[in-house]
Parts: structure tokens; C-alpha cells; sequence
């Protein structure tokens, strides 16, 4: 009886970090499946799909509530679009001129250091040596 009482005990405890971390996992399984899709076709996008849900749990800068309201406030605020013409994704390195970056909100609860532009018509999150860390799809 005390050994299924601590089997329980440990699944109930495995689970708990795993289900904080089910933002990013999500977000980070649709970024891979699209990166892998990509650059690989179907096999690339399964693939990708494994590995941006396995990444994606560490990575995100904001949270699956605040996506949608932080892309609202952007586009309330009509943030000119930088042409970019290579491809927008998570580890491009924006050029430091040309393009405006912006302070993010504190509301968003954003760790400092990080600001957005919009970069082909989608707002991007970077860090400070321009590099993006999030696109906001």
C-alpha cells in the first residue's frame, strides 16, 4: 500500500512542473513543426514539431494569454514595419540601424533587456544585440 501511495505521490510531483511549462511546450511544438516544415517537408515539420515542443518550454518570453493582447497593442500603436528581407525567425540577428525598437510594456512582465519591432508585418520580440527571441504569429 505505501509503495502506491508514493508511485502516486511522484506522478502527482512529475506533473506539476510539466504542467507550467504546457505554454511554452505548445508554442514551441507549432514554431518547430513550422521550421521543420520548412526546411525539410513533412518528415521536417514531425521532427521539428519534437523538438520546438521539447525547446519551447524554456523559451518563451511571453505567455500564451499575454500573445494575442500584446499583438493588439502593437498594432493600436501602428508600429511602422521594418523590410527585412531575409527570413523572420526565432535567431536572426536584425541589423541595429534602420530599424526602431521599442520598450515593452511592463504589464507584459517582460524581463528587462528584451523589446519588440515589427519586421515584415510581424512583431517580433529581440534582445539586446538585436538577435529575435520570439515571433508573435
Amino acid at each position: 500500500m505505501n509503495v502506491k501511495t508514493l508511485l502516486a505521490a511522484s506522478a502527482i510531483a512529475l506533473a506539476l512542473p510539466m504542467a507550467a511549462q504546457a505554454q511554452g511546450l505548445v508554442r514551441g511544438a507549432e514554431q518547430g513543426a513550422r521550421d521543420g516544415g520548412d526546411a525539410a517537408g513533412p518528415v521536417g515539420a514531425i521532427v521539428g514539431g519534437a523538438v520546438g515542443a521539447a525547446t519551447g518550454t524554456v523559451g518563451g518570453i511571453l505567455g500564451v494569454d499575454d500573445r494575442p493582447r500584446f499583438r493588439s497593442y502593437v498594432n493600436e500603436r501602428r508600429v511602422r514595419s521594418y523590410d527585412y528581407d531575409g527570413r523572420v525567425a526565432v535567431g536572426t540577428t536584425l541589423p541595429s540601424s534602420g530599424v526602431t525598437y521599442y520598450e515593452v510594456p511592463d504589464d507584459y512582465r517582460v524581463k528587462p533587456g528584451y523589446r519588440y519591432t515589427v519586421v515584415n508585418d510581424r512583431p517580433v520580440l529581440v534582445d539586446r544585440g538585436h538577435r529575435i527571441v520570439e515571433v508573435i504569429d
